[in-house]
């Protein structure tokens, strides 16, 4: 679920390059035909809006079309640095990784549950800003622990009704996607071929939690040990304006991602 751009699109290629039957899915239906016919037989697609109330069911139909699923991969996701707080922006972020996030979570686990016969995995992209609240990103960090949160609830859920439904929550720093702005520089950013591969490897090996790389594992490991008093005070950084030369790069990059650069 959210096959159309960055992550999503290039988890999408990878598992149908490594033989999976995939069902993509999204909001951009150019792509996803696009990816139809690079896949034919093995990519199967659906235009799915998560903030739709319809999704679910359209969600449900993809399923059936493709005989059934085994792993359920939730990526679908915005995010803005919005310390003005414009509550559009704050609003639409909570639709998407909450109420959107919830819509499809719930559905992919009463599927597994009623039709799966209690098995099946969930597998979803939530972020290393679910740590803790962060101010220039209020919603997105929030909504990324929420995410974490309820699926740690689902897992309790699993494990009083002895239901064989796993759970990957898969924790990226910074990666360079659309949804980050080519004009600014992030703290310890990562190249989608550097990300994609060690999030596949997360899930082919069904990992609980996987906070992708090793640096941001030891960020965020250091930031949980920051008490709540301290953490108020400390002026979080999250990004910086890029000098001529990382902006020339960036685009350098993005081009090179579009055209197909070889991931792994």
């Amino acid at each position: 679920m959210g096959a159309t751009s960055g992550i999503g699109l290039h988890l999408a290629e990878q598992f149908a390059a490594r033989g999976w039957m995939v069902g993509a899915a999204g909001r951009n239906t150019d792509v996803l035909d696009q990816l139809a016919r690079r896949f034919p037989g093995q990519i199967m697609t659906r235009r799915i809006d998560i903030i739709r109330s319809d999704a679910a069911v359209e969600m449900i139909e993809l399923i059936r079309e493709m005989g059934g699923m085994d792993v359920y991969f939730h990526v679908a996701g915005i995010g803005f640095e919005n310390p003005e707080l414009s509550t559009k922006e704050e609003i639409a972020v909570t639709e998407t990784n909450a109420v959107g996030f919830t819509r499809m979570i719930v559905a992919a686990f009463r599927w597994f549950r009623d039709d799966n016969s209690g098995h099946g995995h969930i597998a979803a992209i939530t972020s290393v800003a679910g740590t803790n609240g962060i101010g220039r990103i209020s919603s997105y960090s929030a909504t990324k622990c929420f995410q974490q949160c309820y699926l740690r609830a689902l897992e309790q859920i699993c494990r009083i009704e002895k239901l064989k439904i796993r759970f990957s929550d898969i924790r990226p720093g910074w990666v360079r996607t659309p949804l980050l702005d080519d004009d600014q520089n992030y703290p310890m950013i990562m190249q989608l071929p550097y990300a994609i591969p060690r999030i596949i490897r997360a899930v082919e090996r069904k990992r609980r939690v996987a906070v992708i790389d090793w640096r941001w594992n030891l960020t965020v490991g250091l930031w949980r040990l920051i008490p709540n008093w301290l953490w108020v005070r400390i002026p979080v950084r999250i990004s910086s304006i890029a000098s001529r030369g990382d902006m020339r790069r960036n685009a350098r990059e993005a081009v090179e991602d579009q055209d197909g650069i070889k991931l792994g």
